[in-house]
Order: structure tokens, then C-alpha cells, then sequence
């Protein structure tokens, strides 16, 4: 299995549907106007040397080995920079030409270190390429002199050498390889979008600089690895390259982290993973990455991963190692004894929205194939639920409407509660790249994100709402687009219903809901409201961008709606540029819900009530499916502490931490008498459970993901199961244990299953992925080739539906008790509860969960930055570091919730939506006040977690 190649045209492609022809060393080439020289060459199939030059940057033209000569023209100008036109005879090889590019060459080489044959990057250097491909055979300057090589020269210190930069975990900057070609600079520039590089000094004095001359882990670097990605030498090498060298084979996979779905290349030697390299061709991330696709992989392989079954009698007693076959034996035998004991809907299960779409489907197919009930449930519920029922009543489909290419075409975005540098960084990129070539940001939320001002990109509205007004704030938006009369009439009557128009449009005009009478509430003021409004509906193209911050509160399906009813008010639906678009926060969350992970619906949205569609899966199954909606995760937990509800089955979730009222979770758990977690590591949920099944990576399974955009993506196995067998595996072993004849071979026999039970999946297939690439469903015989856009000629439900969106305060209130509201969210370096990211070098950018503070609140309660402080609400307390900033507004504090000494959700309410239970994560009221440390709970919390990790015969197990 050789390396997937990957062609570096030099330039990024034109986009022009003009074609030119021209003639290049005698071929007829013919590329869209505006195509490079460089690229035409390469269609044609000849490569001119390049060091400045890569395809995933603009031509910069500055290293002069791309010189070529152009008939008629006098001089030599650069290949890269040069466009075509038509009639152009070009020449790439003349005598000229060879002699000018070895004296470049040469010039290079006479300041560069000659250690090829033990560098990091023999075998992988482009400036190795580049001297075998233009013969260069020797280098007459010799090697004396002013350079940068060498740390002495003559006897003295040499001020034009650096050492090399090691302070990045995960890759090394050696400035004396760098050869200048600013490719590493230009890539965070125009990439990532982050200017964290420059070029410092001029002429021989020049040298790359991370921010102002410091370290890169000091600097502004967030470490996507573009810089890595570009630099043609080993001035920046990844450290797993530097200790295993040059991969041998790779295979092209998909990141299980966020909800974007990137595409990489697993470079591989035998089983051991050198490197992730993300994949031009992925079309969620066009060849970019971030900090954790990039390089947060090595938690697959470290230390606290377990690999072996484990059983234990109580909760309190050491784990006890057993084989696969006795834990599989025992999960049935004690599953069986519960329903025959307490009833049929005594035990459920919850799907993993990190697991593949397949072993989603295996999990809600056991509950109620096996388990003969429809008591299963996801994580997708506590996070976007709102979005399925939202979008699903407003348009007729539960997912977003557009591709991420999509936003390269917008005039204007607005982001709600959503902080896409952080939680969704490659798609925050290309948000960045759009904005910084003209589009407008509108950003609505409670605390001042990266977004909202960064290098050369600013917001034209930052509407900083109290937390909990989201619905009066979408009202009054509406409000102003009706009222001055800048609705698209024509599209309203011909795509939606226009009488609930008329009913609508009548009730976001009442006086009641303009920016002026919310002010008070919401704490908007009214001009930055007014003009937030005039310029999305008036500005060109709009897209909706949201996330959790829209989702996570007792109004989310409402907001959701909301969000709904503006695209449709402006005509913002069914074409590119436009769109609702929510951010999903892990890497299958769409397909956990795409596959039936929730109590009252079968795969592909589909309530268990429908008798047509409970026949599908009766007549295949070969079992009665309940036409009663099962329980959600808190009604499983209610019933346990009544007693009713023994059993639970919980596949890559850790409901422990990332569920609200931490208290009453735990209590719940507590009172199950078969708790089976299968997971990679004793997470937190891990400390009540009776059977541990070590779970697989994401690089040791064959599956798919299913991103937020919808897209199908393949994940393709790159090493062996290190505990033996895949997820899906996992499964379907135990459903065989309970008396299940499944008998699948492999994921894509489940995939086949799939599609020929959901009409939205219907052509997907392991082949037909493989011939497309990916694609985004529906994907069926009325959309063969996916769907990038939806709702293009007409909504899925038909006529897109108006709903009125009354603001309902949560109940939720500040008052002198808890006079603060506390929001959360996440940080660019960890995700979701951190079991990944903890266990990565990621922790050097965030070791611990802080409380973000404004000043003006520190003061009042006597708190210095970095000072221990106490958080308390109605529901528990906490403690956690302090860190000041007028990020937040007063009145609002702020946290992440990724670590689980900290244990954030004891703090959040069983307040949910009215809707769907999604928790009100976003809205706790709480008080801040000094404290000298960790508090009392949080002291005997890590003791019950410690005794809950040991393991007979073993040191103890660390979470």
C-alpha cells in the first residue's frame, strides 16, 4: 500500500469559465483565463521547479526558479505569477533558463546546513527535489562567510544563527534550514487566517518570526500545522517525523473530533502512526486543519487506555480483568435478569455521536430488536435536538441547508451562539478568508469571541445579549425586516405559506417586539440591533451560522425557529452563499441522529408510531417494535431513582460529565444495578458502572461520519483494533450474547442495511463513496450525486411554514443569592469532556477549566486574576482559577467544561427545552466569591473516582 499522492499544482485553480489556449514546449494547453502558467504547465504534464510555489497559497513569486521564457515578451517572468493568454507560446527549458536556475540553486545551497543524509526531511524535502531536478552538481561560493549555519563562525559567535525553536509539543522550527520562501508565513495568513508569522529583517538578515521574535508555543500560533504543511524543507518538521521518519503507506480517513468531518491522510510505518497530513481533496476542509486533527491523535495509544473486558459485583469493589466472551455472557445474563425482574422497559441504551454511523445503528437496533424497547437516547440530544424539531417544522428536514463551500459565495454572515475559531477552527478559517475578502459579520452573543475582532477581520454588529434572550432577539430582528419593509415578497409567495406570513409578519411587527422595547431586556441597544437587521436582509447573500448557544437553552427549538423564519423573511434558502447552518459539536452528531438515536424515532426521522415505516424494520429484523416512544437519559435516570430502571448500555458517552446536574446524574447511576460503559478509557460515567468494554479508535474501525453539513465520509481502518475488536464488533457480539443471530462481516453490509431502510440514505454504499468521494444526503435516486444545497426549488415539507416565536423567560432567574449568569462553551485546544485531548500534549495551552470574570464583578467581590474562587448555584458548587477580562459583559461569567475536576455541570439546572430536553446549559444563575481551594465535594468526588479505578492485580487505573 504505497503513500496517497497528492499533486501540488503550484497555484491555487482559477474559477473562471473562460478557457484560454496556449502553447507550452510545444503542447496545446487549454485552462480558464486566469490560470498561472505554473498550473497550465502542470495540466499538461510538465513541472517547472518551484520552492515559493504550492497550491494551497497565492502565487508569491519571489525564489526564481520558476522563471520561463514567453515568445515576444523580453525577459523572464515567473511562472507562478504569470497569467495565461491566449496564443501564448511558453518555454520551460532553455539553455538560459537551466543556467539562471542552478546559480539560484546554488545560492541557496551555499546557506543551508549539508546534513541530507541525517535530516528528518531526506526523502521529503523539496529543496532536495529542486537541486536533483535543475542539476546542480556543485556549489562555487563555497560555504564560508556570512550565514546562518553555523552557531560559530571563525572562532566567534555567529549573531545571524538561531537555535532551534522545540517549544511546540508537536513540531520544531530550525531556522537555520529555512530558505526565506515566506510559504509558511503566507499559509497562515491566507489558510488559517491567524498572522501569527512574519518575515522579520531585510535581505540576508531576513528570517521567519513567530509574533513578535518569540518561541511558537508563546506566540499567537494556534498550531493547525499549515506552516508545517508548507515549509519545502525541514525548517518546521513534526517531532513523530523527526523520532519514527518518513512514513511508508497512508490512507485516507476522517477526523473524529468536531463536527466539520475533515478529511486526512493517516501517514503510516506499518501499525505506528507518523502523521496526520490533511487531504486537498477532502471537501469539508479543502487541505486544512486544526491543532487536534492535526496532531491530537496520540491518545489512541496512551497508557490509560483499556484494552481489556472488566466486570465488578458493586460499584465500590476493585475491577476484575475477564475475557471477552465471560463479559458478553454476563452483560446478557444480567440484562435478562433486570427485564424479567423489574419489565421489558427496565433497561435502555445511549448511542455515541463519536462512533460511526454504523455503530450507531447497531446500538438503537439492539434496544429495540433486543432490549425490546425503544429506550434509547444520545448525546446529539443535550446539544442540537432543538435544531432537528426546529428546522423539521419550519422546512421539513432536520439538518442544516448548505456545504461549507457554501460560505466563499455569502455577503454577509451571522454567527449565533457559536465561537467557530474554537469549536469549529477549520471552518472558522474559511468564515476568515471570506471576510477578509470583503463579506460582513454580523456576531450575536453574550461574550466578545475571536471572531468578533481578529487580524484584518471585524465585525460590523456585535450584538451582546443578556444569556437566555436569544428568541426576543431573532423577534426583534424580524421585526425591523418587516416593518421597513425589507421582506422578499417574491420568494415568500412562491416558496412559503402566505397566510402564516400574514399571521407572523403581524406579530413580530406589535410594538412590543422592536429593538427599542427589548433593549431593556435583552441589553442590545437599539441602533445596533436596527442596523444588524437592515444589513442582513439587505446585504447580498445571508447565511446563518449557530451553534450551542442557540440549542442549550429552555427556548432553543424556538430560537431555532426564529432563525428559521429570518432566512425565509429575506429569501436567504436554496442556493449557495445563503442558508440555517448549525455548527454540530462532534464528529457524528448528524449521524447518531440520522441513524434513530433517539426514544421516538426510527433511522431517518421517522416516529415509531408511523405503522409503515416500524413494518420496514419489523419485516427485516424478524422482531415487534414498540410503537411507544421510549425514555430520554433524564427520564432514565428519574426512573432508576424510583426504581424502575435497571440497566443501561452506554457506548462512547460520558454522560457523568457532559450531562447537567452532575448530583442528580450520579444519583441516577447509583441506583442501576448493571451499568456496562464501553469506552476507550474509565471515564467518568465509568466510576458507577459494573462492566467496562474497552472501546476502539477511530484509527482501528472501517465506518462512516456523517458531518454537519451532512456529508457521508468515509473512516477507514489504518491499524488493528488495540483491544482486539472494532465498536460495531463490540455489538454485535453482545446482541449475539442475548440471542440475536446478527451475523455482519463487515461495516459496509450495516451501511447496505441502511440504505435499504432509509430513503435519505438509499445509493450510499462503501462503493459508491468510493467512486464520489463523499456525499451528502439525501443521496437517492432523485439525488443521485447527494445534495450540496437543500430546499433549492421547494422546501422538503413543500411550503416553507412561519411560525410565531413568543419569548417565554427561562425560569431560570438572577437575584441576590446568584445575581451572576453563567454561560459555557469550549476552547480551540480541547473537545467536548476532554478524555481525548487531555491525554495530548494539548494540555499546554489549557491545563485546567477558569472562570472567566469581568473586571468591573472581580472588583466588587474582592477577586484577583488567577485567585481561587468559588462558583454556586441553585443546583451544587464548584471551585476554579479566576481569570479577569471584559470579554464578558458584567453581570456574565463564563467557563469551559473539559476537565472533570472541575466538574462544571454540577453547577447547570435540570432546566431543558421545552421541546426536546436539551439542558439549559447556557443559563445558570450563580455566585462567585473567594475560596482557598478545591471544595468539599469536588475533595470527595476525586477519592470516589480514585477507589472507583482500581483494578485487581494493577496499579490503579488513571482516568
Amino acid at each position: 500500500m504505497p503513500l496517497v499522492h497528492e499533486t501540488d499544482y503550484g497555484t491555487p485553480a482559477s474559477s473562471s469559465e473562460t478557457m484560454v489556449t496556449l502553447t507550452i514546449d510545444g503542447n496545446q494547453v487549454t485552462v480558464p483565463e486566469g490560470t498561472s502558467i505554473m498550473r497550465a504547465s502542470m495540466d499538461a504534464g510538465i513541472e517547472i521547479p518551484k520552492l515559493c510555489a504550492t497550491d494551497m497559497i497565492d502565487a508569491f513569486g519571489s525564489c526564481r526558479l520558476c522563471l520561463v521564457e514567453i515568445q515576444g515578451r523580453a525577459g523572464l517572468p515567473a511562472s507562478c505569477t504569470t497569467p495565461v493568454a491566449a496564443g501564448m507560446v511558453v518555454s520551460t527549458q532553455t539553455s538560459r533558463l537551466k543556467d539562471i536556475r542552478k546559480g539560484v540553486m546554488e545560492l541557496y545551497i551555499s546557506d543551508h546546513p549539508l546534513d541530507c543524509l541525517t535530516c528528518a526531511a531526506n526523502g521529503d524535502c523539496e529543496l532536495q527535489d529542486m537541486a536533483g531536478a535543475v542539476g546542480l552538481r556543485d556549489v562555487r561560493y563555497g560555504y564560508d562567510g556570512d550565514n546562518h549555519v553555523k552557531a560559530r563562525d571563525n572562532g566567534g559567535l555567529n549573531a545571524k544563527w538561531a537555535p532551534k525553536d522545540e517549544s511546540n509539543p508537536y513540531f520544531t522550527f530550525d531556522p537555520a534550514k529555512c530558505i526565506v520562501c515566506s510559504r509558511c508565513v503566507r499559509a497562515c495568513e491566507e489558510v488559517q487566517g491567524t498572522f501569527a508569522l512574519t518575515i522579520e529583517g531585510r535581505g540576508f538578515d531576513s528570517r521567519v518570526s513567530a509574533g513578535m521574535h518569540e518561541d511558537f508555543v508563546s506566540s499567537e500560533c494556534v498550531s493547525c500545522g499549515a506552516c508545517v504543511q508548507a515549509c519545502p524543507t525541514a525548517t518546521l518538521t513534526e517531532k513523530a517525523v523527526i523520532e519514527i521518519g518518513q512514513p511508508e503507506h497512508s490512507v485516507v480517513t476522517t477526523c473524529a473530533y468536531c463536527g466539520v468531518g475533515c478529511s486526512f491522510k493517516a501517514e503510516m510505518r506499518g501499525e505506528e502512526l507518523v502523521r496526520m497530513v490533511p487531504w486537498k481533496d477532502g471537501q469539508a476542509n479543502r487541505g486544512h486543519s486544526c491543532v487536534k486533527g492535526r496532531f491530537a491523535y496520540g491518545y489512541s495509544s496512551h497508557k490509560d487506555r483499556i484494552l481489556n473486558p472488566m466486570v465488578r459485583e458493586k460499584i465500590t469493589d476493585p475491577w476484575r480483568e475477564v475475557t471477552w466472551d465471560e463479559a458478553f455472557a454476563h452483560v446478557a445474563s444480567e440484562f435478562r435478569r433486570i427485564q424479567y425482574q423489574y419489565g421489558r422497559d427496565s433497561v435502555g441504551g445511549i448511542t455515541s455521536s463519536r462512533c460511526t454511523n454504523e455503530e450507531t445503528y447497531l446500538v438503537q437496533k439492539l434496544v429495540r430488536a433486543g432490549f425490546g424497547n425503544n429506550n434509547v437516547d444520545t448525546c446529539a440530544r443535550v446539544c442540537h435536538s432543538p435544531t432537528g424539531y426546529g428546522l423539521g417544522q419550519a422546512f421539513g428536514t432536520s439538518a442544516g441547508t448548505q456545504n461549507f463551500d457554501s460560505v466563499e459565495k455569502s455577503d454577509v454572515v451571522v454567527i449565533i451562539g457559536a465561537n467557530p475559531t474554537d469549536g469549529h477552527p477549520v471552518f472558522g478559517s474559511r468564515l476568515k478568508k471570506r471576510l477578509r475578502q470583503g463579506a460582513k459579520l454580523i456576531v450575536i452573543d453574550p461574550r466578545r469571541t475571536d471572531i468578533v475582532r481578529s487580524p484584518h477581520v471585524e465585525a460590523s454588529y456585535h450584538l451582546p445579549l443578556k444569556p437566555g434572550t436569544n428568541v426576543a432577539v431573532m423577534t426583534s430582528l424580524a421585526h425591523v425586516i418587516v416593518t421597513e419593509g425589507l421582506f422578499d415578497e417574491r420568494f415568500i409567495r412562491e416558496r412559503c405559506d402566505w397566510s402564516e406570513f400574514e399571521d407572523w409578519a403581524a406579530f413580530v411587527a406589535e410594538p412590543q417586539h422592536s429593538p427599542e422595547a427589548t433593549e431593556a431586556l435583552t441589553g442590545v441597544p437599539c441602533d445596533l440591533l436596527r442596523g444588524a437587521a437592515r444589513l442582513y436582509a439587505t446585504g447580498g447573500n445571508g447565511a446563518i451560522y449557530y451553534g450551542l448557544g442557540v440549542t442549550e437553552h429552555s427556548q432553543g427549538s424556538t430560537t431555532v425557529m426564529a432563525i428559521a423564519n429570518l432566512a425565509m423573511v429575506t429569501g436567504n434558502i436554496g442556493r449557495p452563499g445563503v442558508g440555517v447552518n448549525p455548527l454540530r459539536g462532534q464528529n457524528n452528531v448528524q449521524g447518531s441522529c440520522d441513524m434513530g438515536s433517539f426514544p421516538h424515532e426510527l433511522p431517518g426521522y421517522r416516529h415509531v408510531s408511523d405503522d409503515p415505516t416500524r413494518d420496514i424494520f419489523e419485516k427485516l429484523w424478524g422482531v415487534k417494535i414498540s410503537d411507544e416512544p421510549g425514555l430520554r437519559i433524564p427520564n432514565m435516570l428519574d426512573a432508576a431513582v424510583d426504581g424502575s430502571f435497571k440497566g443501561l448500555y452506554v457506548q462512547g458517552e460520558d454522560i457523568l460529565q457532559s450531562d447537567p446536574d452532575t448530583k442528580h446524574v450520579a444519583a441516577g447511576l447509583a441506583a442501576m444495578e448493571c451499568v456496562v460503559v464501553h469506552d476507550l478509557f474509565l471515564n467518568e460515567t465509568a466510576n458507577y458502572a459494573h462492566v467496562f468494554l474497552p472501546g476502539s479508535s477511530f484509527l482501528e474501525k472501517d465506518g462512516t461520519f456523517t458531518n454537519a453539513e451532512r456529508r457521508i465520509n468515509r473512516v477507514r481502518k489504518v491499524m488493528s483494533p488495540k483491544n482486539g475488536y472494532a465498536d460495531w464488533e463490540v455489538t454485535q457480539k453482545l446482541a449475539q450474547a442475548m440471542g440475536l443471530a446478527w451475523s455482519y462481516q463487515h461495516p459496509s453490509e450495516i451501511m447496505d442495511e441502511i440504505a435499504a431502510t432509509t430513503p435519505s440514505f438509499a445509493m450510499v454504499s462503501y462503493d459508491y463513496l468510493e467512486k464520489m468521494g463523499s456525499v451528502q444526503w439525501p443521496c437517492n435516486e432523485a439525488h443521485p450525486e447527494g445534495s450540496p444545497i437543500m430546499h433549492v426549488d421547494r422546501f422538503v415539507r413543500g411550503k416553507g411554514k412561519f411560525i410565531r416565536t413568543e419569548y417565554v423567560a427561562t425560569d431560570e432567574r438572577t437575584g441576590p443569592r446568584f445575581p451572576l449568569l453563567l454561560t459555557t462553551g469550549r476552547i480551540l485546544s480541547q473537545y467536548n469532556v476532554g478524555a481525548q485531548t487531555r491525554r495530548t500534549e494539548n494540555v499546554v495551552w489549557h491545563s485546567e477549566d477558569r472562570l472567566e470574570i469581568h473586571p468591573h464583578d472581580a472588583e466588587q467581590r474582592g477577586i484577583r486574576d488567577g485567585d481561587w474562587v468559588k462558583l454556586m448555584s441553585r443546583s451544587g458548587d464548584t471551585t476554579l482559577r479566576a481569570l479577569i477580562t471584559d470579554r464578558v459583559s458584567p453581570g456574565v461569567v463564563y467557563t469551559t467544561f473539559h476537565h472533570p475536576d472541575t466538574q462544571a455541570n454540577v453547577i447547570t439546572t435540570d432546566f431543558s427545552d421545552w421541546a426536546t430536553n436539551c439542558p439549559e446549559y447556557k443559563v445558570t444563575a450563580v455566585q462567585v466569591s473567594p475560596s482557598n481551594g478545591p471544595s468539599d465535594w469536588q475533595v470527595e468526588y476525586d477519592e470516589q473516582a480514585r477507589q472507583s479505578r482500581r483494578i485487581s492485580g494493577k496499579l490503579e487505573a488513571a482516568e
